[in-house]
């Protein structure tokens, strides 16, 4: 096989297209959950933004940068993501989302820390953060999805995101 050969015969979203739909409805519910119990969508970005960042998938980094700008994210502060704590440009319930992110993508190593859950009940409910969670379960499984299947970033257009 070549280096331009694609590792699967296509896009794993096309060949299964119900269980991409059902990847899509989780999707769409962690969407209304966070919506119903506070949780900006801005913040929902940055967390998509920063676990697909670790993870390395191109087609959701272009997604989600276009929908957080769209919900008026900056470039300076996605630019500065990956150093959040650094930077004092994030508030503490954004650096706990995006600290979520990073620590649940990279559960392979290390699991969240006990720590991370203790910031993040000072400035969310026990719902949001289960919210949290399950919003970096579901932008992880698209990542994979994306990578495996080597959808292409293609040529930006203008993205509209109803807020």
């Amino acid at each position: 096989m070549s280096e331009n050969t694609p590792k699967l015969a296509g896009y794993l979203d096309k060949q299964q297209p119900g269980l991409y739909q059902a990847l899509s409805g989780y999707a769409e519910q962690v969407t209304a959950e966070a919506d119903r119990t506070g949780i900006p969508r801005r913040t929902l970005e940055l967390l998509n933004y920063r676990a697909s960042q670790i993870n390395g998938c191109a087609f959701c980094l272009d997604l989600h940068h276009r929908r957080a700008i769209g919900y008026g994210e900056t470039e300076q502060r996605l630019s500065l993501v990956s150093v959040h704590g650094e930077v004092g440009l994030f508030n503490e319930a954004e650096q706990v989302a995006i600290e979520l992110a990073e620590q649940i993508t990279r559960m392979s190593t290390a699991r969240p820390t006990p720590e991370l859950f203790a910031r993040a009940r000072k400035v969310y409910t026990e719902e949001q953060i289960s919210v949290l969670c399950m919003a970096c379960i579901g932008i992880n499984a698209f990542n994979r999805l994306s990578i495996l299947s080597e959808h292409p970033v293609r040529k930006a257009r203008s993205l509209n995101v109803s807020i």
